[in-house]
C-alpha cells in the first residue's frame, strides 16, 4: 500500500520565499528582509511571484518525503527528475528473502491476469533464493581457498568464517536481484525544492501520467498544501491555472481535473 509522509520542510517555507520575494523587488537590507511579513503579505508576495512567473525564490525552502509501496517501475520515472535528491533502498545490501510487489489494478481486476501474475512473483522469488545460494556456496568455497593461502592455515577460525560467509552473500545479491522484477515493491526518500515540486506535479498529477505514480503525486501535493497552501495552491497538472498541454493527447476532462485539484 501506498504511504508517503513528509519527513522535514524548510521551517516557515512561505515567509522563506516571501523574504526572497522581497528582497529582490525593494531596498530593504538583510536586517530587515522579515520586518512586515504577515500571513497576508506573505501571502500577497508568493501570488505576485506566481503571477509574474518568478519561481526563481521557491528554490530557497525544499521537502523531503518518505515513499514507500510503490515499485521500481515507479521509481525509473520518478528519478528522471533530476532537480532532486533520492535515497532508495538497495537491493545490494537488503537481501529480500520475501519480496513485496505492486500489482496494478488493471490485472488485480481480471482473475486469470492476477493469477498469473501472482505464480510470477512467486517463481521470482523462488529464482533468486536459488541464485543465491547456488553463488553464495560457489564464492564462499573460492574465498575459504583464496583466505586459507594467503594465510598459511589449514583451518578458519568461526569469527574469520562469519565474515566470509557474510561477504559471500552480499556479493550473491548482487547478482542475483537482476531476477527481480519492476513490479518490486522499493522505499524512497526525496528531497525537492519548492520550484521542482511544481514542476513535478505538472506532469506527474496529468492524467496521462502512469496511475502509480500519479498516484503518489497527488498525495504528495496534498500534504505540501496542508504545509503550504499558498505556494502550492493551482498546482496539479497544466491544465489547472491554463489550456491543457498534452494537444491531441488530451484526457478532454479540464473542468473536471481543474474541480478536483483546486479541492485536493
Amino acid at each position: 500500500m501506498l504511504k508517503v509522509k513528509i519527513l522535514e520542510h524548510t521551517p516557515n517555507p512561505e515567509k522563506v520565499i516571501a523574504a526572497a520575494a522581497k528582497l529582490c523587488y525593494s531596498a530593504v537590507g538583510v536586517d530587515e528582509i522579515s520586518e512586515g511579513l504577515s500571513e497576508e503579505s506573505t501571502a500577497k508576495f508568493i501570488k505576485m511571484l506566481s503571477s509574474y512567473g518568478h519561481e526563481s525564490p521557491m528554490e530557497h525552502v525544499s521537502f523531503t518525503f518518505a515513499i514507500e509501496g510503490v515499485s521500481r517501475s515507479l521509481t525509473h520515472q520518478l528519478v528522471r527528475h533530476r532537480v532532486a535528491s533520492y535515497s532508495q533502498q538497495s537491493q545490494r545490501y537488503v537481501k529480500l528473502a520475501a519480496f513485496e510487489y505492486i500489482i496494478p489494478p488493471a490485472i488485480a481486476a481480471n482473475e486469470e491476469c492476477k493469477k498469473i501474475f501472482v505464480e510470477a512473483m512467486k517463481r521470482d522469488q523462488e529464482d533468486y533464493d536459488k541464485i543465491v545460494e547456488i553463488l553464495k556456496a560457489e564464492i564462499l568455497d573460492k574465498s575459504i581457498e583464496k583466505f586459507k593461502a594467503s594465510k598459511n592455515v589449514e583451518e578458519l577460525t568461526e569469527k574469520e568464517l562469519k565474515s566470509l560467509r557474510s561477504k559471500a552473500e552480499k556479493t550473491a545479491i548482487e547478482d542475483a536481484r537482476y531476477v527481480f522484477p519492476n513490479a518490486c515493491e522499493t522505499k524512497i526518500i526525496v528531497t525537492m525544492n519548492a520550484r521542482e515540486l511544481k514542476h513535478f506535479f505538472r506532469h506527474r498529477c496529468c492524467d496521462r501520467a502512469q496511475w502509480e505514480i500519479r498516484d503518489m503525486a497527488d498525495e504528495m501535493l496534498r500534504q505540501a498544501k496542508a504545509v503550504a497552501p499558498n505556494i502550492f495552491i493551482g498546482c496539479g497538472p497544466a491544465c489547472v491555472k491554463g489550456p491543457c498541454t498534452e494537444g491531441a493527447m488530451t484526457c478532454g476532462r479540464v473542468i473536471e481535473m481543474r474541480d478536483k485539484y483546486n479541492n485536493l
